[in-house]
């Protein structure tokens, strides 16, 4: 095998590797866009799952690349990235993803992968490597993407409130039931094109290092596009239960009026930063948004102690999947080299 048949199966590899973080994620996220729904009893799981899944994938005709150009071109400085800081960024990533999965912690793995990214680009060239205006407008969205997820959550809840004052609580119940099937496929439009864009943006930072595409093209290859879409879409299909569990209940109990309002809340919040290219959380937005909803209804409805260990998790995920990440940098560089 010559050198450049070599490098192209190196390139198949990260390209699969990628795939592999992007069904994870789906599997890792899938809770927040079902856990509502399947929790308040609207909906199976296997169905919640069914339907999730679905309009993770209907999203490819919705949302311009915009998220996908902020990973690819706006996290690290084109030249510094090589199939090594590939590696490093996803091994960093899919890590985080595994251990918090165990544990059943609703962490990001937008955020892992940002920070396997940070981690091996800093191991390779330093810090003066990344592009500060990215790093600094995601990590901005890390504090902003939860406050908006309870500011919208909560305001939905009030506005709901004050609406239906006059109504049964069966009849609320009962519209709510259907309404929340409108919220939550609203939501998982948002997961999927917020979510999958960032492995493509991974991919076509890959591309781009290794001179499969150009840096004038303003968009990645089709099939790029197609099957980062199709994995995130399976990974949901397959479910994150141990996640579902703390999302749907742990945090707060929820009604269908409640799941209509957290899901609405945060499906506004992830439409508004997919339009501004932010790589959000899709986790912080729907914890933020259920606090939220939680917290209208009486603060001791919110088990603040279960929101505040997630919170620990947000903070730790940057900098430990930058860490894996930096490792896993100086590995491929002692084995591939």
């Amino acid at each position: 095998m010559n050198s450049m048949q070599a490098a192209f199966w190196v390139i198949a590899v990260l390209v699969v590797m990628a795939l592999l973080f992007d069904f994870m994620n789906g599997f890792h996220d899938a809770a927040n866009s079902i856990a509502t729904v399947v929790s308040t009893g609207v909906l199976k799981p296997a169905q919640a799952v069914a339907f999730a899944a679905f309009f993770n994938f209907v999203a490819i005709f919705i949302f311009h690349l915009t998220v996908a150009a902020t990973v690819g071109k706006g996290i690290a400085e084109p030249g510094v990235v090589d199939t090594h800081v590939v590696f490093g960024a996803l091994a960093g990533a899919i890590s985080w993803n595994l251990i918090t999965w165990y544990y059943g912690i609703p962490s990001s793995s937008s955020h892992a992968l940002i920070g396997g990214i940070v981690g091996a680009v800093i191991a390779k060239a330093g810090a003066s490597a990344l592009v500060s205006t990215g790093i600094v407008k995601t990590v901005i969205f890390i504090f902003i993407s939860p406050l908006l997820g309870f500011l919208f959550g909560s305001l939905m809840m009030v506005i709901v409130a004050w609406t239906c004052r006059s109504f049964t609580p069966s009849k609320v119940d009962r519209w709510f039931r259907r309404l929340q099937l409108v919220s939550a496929g609203a939501y998982s439009l948002g997961h999927g094109g917020n979510d999958a864009q960032k492995t493509i943006g991974i991919i076509w930072m890959l591309l781009l290092a290794t001179g499969y595409a150009s840096a004038a093209d303003s968009s990645p290859p089709s099939w790029v596009i197609i099957c980062c879409y199709m994995a995130i879409g399976a990974g949901t299909l397959f479910g994150g239960w141990r996640i579902v569990k703390t999302m749907g209940q742990k945090i707060t109990k929820l009604k269908p009026v409640g799941g209509f309002c957290a899901e609405t809340g945060g499906a506004i919040t992830l439409f508004l930063a997919t339009a501004l290219g932010v790589p959000v959380s899709t986790t912080h937005t729907i914890t933020g948004a259920i606090v939220g909803v939680g917290s209208v209804q009486r603060l001791s409805a919110v088990r603040w102690g279960v929101a505040g260990n997630i919170v620990w998790a947000w903070v730790l995920t940057i900098p430990a999947s930058a860490a894996v990440a930096a490792v896993a940098y100086w590995v491929s560089l002692q084995l591939f080299t």
